[in-house]
């Protein structure tokens, strides 16, 4: 499952799992990393392939088991239950499943955000102002659900209130888009939009996660708990992540390797992978993620994404207020309960790694 879908599959009780799930052997633990296929989570391949994994391991004295998971909200249940000890997930999966599930979780690493991976096309609207009163298809509570909110807001409207939505799977809404005369607004991504622009002449751009830089972002949590009990793990993927982005961001014969390398890992060609990579920011250095994780503009991005959640009831039944969900940042401040802190923005691994302390 795609890894842009939420929702209506967290809306269910989660344990409250702590620590590691698996026997550890005291000398040298085994930390499972779950991923799920996202162009964003793309360098985990490069890294195992490379060795650059086990290499960074070694130096840490930890072995990193990195697990493909081919259900993406799968992975994250299994992180819940203890089978899992890391998992990559877009930022509000952290908050909305684990956290709202009781889960004390703790976001240690940025790999990205959709710079323009995400996409509300048109077959007749000129713009986002003249979709007030109309229908968009979209995969519901996914974050094409919170970039359509975004883009209402962003244009003087009011918000989701002024439209109908219409849920729809992301195996169906590429083929409703191409042949269906009812369906004339979608929200969704890439590879998906790019063929229903090519398939559907005339069709318009209305507005891209590119207006909204940072919000739909892509993150390692870990349970707070085994960031405490296993820090040397979390340096060592860090350190490891940190490599293989250095190679990314290079011209030659590696960065080429590495890149035919994630193209063969996502099914595509390199060409395919570019066109993704290109609509993706990477933070291809630990001093530009510590900035952001650090921002101001990062907490107001968190109050969006926490106001969005709450709103379509992703905190569930019985939550009262977005204020419910503590969310806590590397400067010690809170948003919400203070008392109920579950989701952790964390600068510590990132910020050793800027300093070249890893």
């Amino acid at each position: 499952m795609n890894r842009r879908i939420i929702g209506a599959i967290c809306l269910v009780a989660v344990l409250l799992v702590t620590g590691l799930a698996p026997a550890r052997a005291a000398e040298r633990p085994t930390i499972k990393i779950g991923w799920s296929i996202y162009v964003g989570f793309m360098p985990l391949v490069y890294m195992e392939k490379s060795g650059i994994l086990k290499k960074w391991g070694d130096k840490y004295n930890v072995d990193l088991k990195v697990t493909l998971v081919n259900d993406y909200v799968g992975s994250i249940n299994q992180f819940i239950g203890g089978d899992l000890d890391i998992v990559t997930v877009a930022g509000m999966d952290g908050l909305t499943m684990p956290a709202a599930g009781g889960v004390d979780t703790t976001l240690f690493m940025i790999g990205d955000y959709s710079n323009g991976n995400d996409v509300l096309l048109s077959k007749k609207a000129g713009s986002v102002k003249e979709l007030k009163g109309q229908t968009v298809d979209l995969v519901q509570f996914s974050v094409s659900h919170y970039l359509l909110q975004r883009a209402l807001v962003k244009n003087g409207m009011t918000g989701l209130g002024d439209v109908k939505t219409v849920n729809i799977s992301d195996a169906d809404i590429a083929s409703a888009y191409l042949t269906s005369p009812d369906v004339t607004n979608v929200a969704s991504w890439k590879p998906m939009t790019d063929d229903m622009i090519k398939g559907v002449p005339g069709t318009k751009v209305l507005f891209t996660s590119q207006e909204i830089p940072g919000e739909i972002m892509d993150v390692f949590i870990t349970k707070t708990a085994t960031m405490k009990a296993h820090p040397e793990a979390i340096k060592a993927l860090a350190g490891a992540w940190y490599e293989a982005l250095g190679i990314l961001s290079g011209n030659d014969a590696k960065a080429k390797d590495m890149r035919e390398v994630m193209a063969a890992g996502m099914g595509t060609d390199v060409a395919g992978f570019e066109s993704q990579e290109a609509t993706t920011h990477f933070f291809k250095t630990a001093k530009e993620a510590s900035d952001f994780l650090t921002a101001a503009s990062t907490k107001e991005i968190w109050d969006n994404i926490r106001t969005f959640s709450f709103e379509q009831g992703l905190f569930g039944q019985g939550a009262t207020s977005k204020d419910d969900v503590g969310i806590s940042f590397p400067d010690g401040s809170v948003l919400g309960n203070t008392a109920n802190v579950k989701l952790r923005v964390n600068d510590d691994i990132t910020a050793l790694a800027a300093a070249g302390k890893l």
